[in-house]
């Protein structure tokens, strides 16, 4: 079994390959960004990735949906300090098979590894109520004035300026010219019916695309 581990904090990393390891689970790589996490996913082919969800420049929900995309036959388990339904539902979206919570004891995130390796689904207790509401509840009734769903490029550039990063500075990271960053926020605007960068940057904490840390 071969596990990749993806959080911005090196401490928590080196904590889960402690946990990991002593259970003789191996740990092939380690990424601190969503980018660094789609590159090793790509060339170390991991049975699982253990997905820390807020991350600057890449979320992990982005990133998790991405990394299924590419290589369906991995499993993402979702890591968050964060209960709120929106992270939970948003994540197993995504393609992730499992969720649990930082603070949860060693021996969960072992289960939830082991979990996910048998084909099943592993959700937390903690938040396992959230989930469980979502389905007595149902789906959603459609809203005609909701907004139009944003591309995976500009779901990255809208992460990129709730961060604080100027259409320069995101162009040099996207490897686009400035007037396609501009037509991007253009467009986001549109879809959003967002009007300022401080409704683009509270839409973004609520969808779980960035965090306010």
């Amino acid at each position: 079994m071969k596990v990749l581990l993806v959080d911005d904090h090196k401490m928590m990393r080196d904590g889960l390959r402690a946990v990991l390891e002593k259970e003789g689970i191996e740990v092939v790589g380690e990424a601190a960004t969503g980018h660094e996490a789609l590159a090793l996913a790509r060339r170390l082919k991991p049975d699982v990735v253990v997905m820390d969800i807020s991350m600057p420049e890449l979320n992990g929900i982005d990133a998790t949906r991405r990394i299924v995309a590419d290589a369906p036959g991995t499993k993402v388990i979702g890591l968050s300090m964060n209960s709120d339904r929106r992270y939970v539902i948003a994540m197993f979206a995504a393609g992730a098979v499992g969720y649990l919570l930082k603070n949860a004891a060693a021996e969960e995130l072992i289960q939830a590894v082991r979990t996910v390796m048998s084909d099943l689904t592993y959700i937390s207790p903690a938040i396992a109520a959230i989930v469980v509401d979502r389905l007595v509840e149902g789906a959603e009734p459609a809203d005609a004035k909701a907004p139009k769903a944003l591309s995976p490029r500009e779901r990255e550039v809208l992460q990129l300026l709730a961060e604080g990063k100027s259409s320069k500075d995101i162009a040099n990271r996207l490897e686009l010219a400035v007037p396609t960053v501009e037509t991007h926020r253009r467009q986001i605007m549109d879809k959003l019916n967002l009007r300022t960068i401080a409704e683009l940057t509270k839409y973004a904490i609520r969808e779980g695309l960035t965090s306010v840390d």
